[in-house]
């Protein structure tokens, strides 16, 4: 996950909630409006369109833990990417073709489920606004950001911490044109190559939420200040963590990542644990034959506390494949 990426402290912990921002769900006061372009005052001859460019191929990591009669591959997605990137070839080509399942973090990461467990999730009790649990420095900067993107001051009034800090980090990768329909879920779901698969979910939308709701207010709020003082960093760290990925280079990705993580409790509520789950059930899954390929965000599979370690540690080791 989330992956999806984040600001240097926190990059793990928007990826679950990134593909929803940008997909349109925190839509309303933190995402802009399109821009109209004014129609011209007399027809004029279309522009020629320039040749697409060549997409750019690219080699994320891949690996596997097989026994007897079961393979599952594991695979670290991007939630959100610019179009033009071509991942999905060669080894992990090879495996997702051969696969009989395809498992990724949630089934539903645009749709009905999703935007009602946000609503449910992301509103502050009444009578509770986001700027009055801010101190007079968090509030101040706060409120300096906001203006900076064209907000006004009230825009997440009614809204928890953690919400206002994963559509704020999430508005440098609009700009920078990445979209979940272009990420690495997008494209796996759609591929039709290979054999018919079915589909499952490690996890359910309204987990997701409830383990960034569930993290005490004073988390909360610095996830929040940590996305402000670091705004300016997002959309060049982001540039990074898609190179690092593309090159399949997991440990220039952990050590980007893992930057200033500094709070236990968000890296074990939002990382760790999940990691922790995560391995419990491919060992699990070991006991059913067949080729699963799961995908989960990248941040999952690189690092400190990751599944392969987390693997490990239950006796199963996993082996690079690409």
């Amino acid at each position: 996950m989330t992956a999806f990426f984040r600001t240097a402290p926190l990059r793990r912990l928007t990826k679950p909630l990134a593909a929803l921002a940008l997909a349109g769900l925190f839509a309303g006061p933190a995402l802009a409006r399109e821009p109209v372009a004014p129609a011209p005052a007399a027809p004029v001859a279309a522009p020629v369109a320039a040749p697409a460019p060549a997409p750019q191929v690219v080699h994320p990591a891949l690996w596997k833990v097989a026994d007897a009669d079961t393979t599952i591959y594991l695979f670290g997605t991007v939630h959100v990417l610019k179009p033009g990137y071509d991942w999905l070839n060669g080894p992990l080509k090879q495996a997702l073709d051969g696969s009989d399942e395809l498992v990724t973090e949630v089934l539903d990461p645009v749709g009905g489920e999703a935007q009602a467990a946000l609503l449910s999730r992301a509103t502050l009790p009444e009578g509770q606004t986001l700027r009055g649990l801010m101190d007079a420095p968090q509030r101040t900067a706060f409120e300096a950001l906001l203006g900076r993107v064209g907000l006004q001051a009230p825009a997440f009034d009614r809204f928890k911490p953690w919400y206002a800090a994963v559509v704020l980090s999430s508005l440098p990768m609009i700009s920078q044109g990445l979209s979940p329909k272009d990420g690495a879920e997008a494209t796996l779901n759609a591929y039709p190559g290979g054999k018919a698969r079915t589909r499952a979910g490690l996890e359910t939308i309204d987990y997701q939420l409830g383990l960034f709701d569930t993290l005490p207010a004073d988390a909360q709020l610095a996830y929040l200040g940590n996305v402000v003082r670091d705004y300016d960093k997002i959309g060049p760290e982001i540039d990074s963590l898609i190179v690092a990925w593309g090159k399949g280079d997991a440990e220039a990705l952990a050590t980007i990542m893992n930057a200033d993580m500094d709070d236990p409790r968000l890296t074990e509520t939002l990382l760790v644990g999940r990691n922790r789950h995560w391995a419990q059930w491919i060992k699990a899954r070991l006991d059913k034959p067949g080729t699963v390929f799961v995908a989960v965000g990248a941040g999952h599979l690189a690092g400190k506390g990751s599944v392969q370690e987390q693997l490990a540690a239950l006796g199963l080791a996993t082996q690079r494949v690409q």
